[in-house]
């Protein structure tokens, strides 16, 4: 057993975290993503919510400070309203972000957002059922 270690972070999860390196990217996704036929590492988290995933994995990753771009988010329909879920998205980097890394969102067209998650290091699938509840962190530096 280990301290201070959300319980929602499985031990797959938390080694590919230790594994990543400076600039690599993982993509936390819903329940509705085709993570399966495109990711290089898949770690399924049936029964989470983006959010909580989010929130936990930043409790010990820093975002990428070199960058400007280093949090990435699949972009809505113009006839479709701002999703809710990506102000809860912004709280959570707001209280979790310690380096102050994170200043906007960088939006990516639906297709794009597929080929940005396919070159991802991992891709971590939640059970949420929120629209346009995916989210792309580059990692950085301690």
């Amino acid at each position: 057993m280990l301290r201070n270690i959300p319980s929602i972070l499985s031990p797959e999860l938390l080694k590919v975290l230790r594994e990543m390196g400076h600039a690599d990217d993982i993509v936390l996704v819903d329940a509705n993503y085709p993570a399966a036929s495109g990711a290089k590492n898949l770690i399924r988290l049936d029964g989470t919510q983006v959010t909580d995933v989010l929130d936990a994995i930043l409790q010990f990753f820093p975002l990428d400070t070199f960058v400007k771009d280093n949090v990435f988010l699949m972009r809505h329909r113009e006839s479709e309203p701002t999703p809710e879920i990506w102000e809860e998205f912004r709280g959570i980097l707001q209280k979790r972000d310690f380096e102050k890394a994170f200043s906007e969102f960088t939006l990516i067209d639906r297709m794009d957002f597929y080929e940005y998650a396919k070159k991802a290091y991992a891709i971590v699938q939640t059970s949420t059922t929120a629209r346009y509840a995916n989210i792309g962190l580059k990692k950085g530096v301690i």
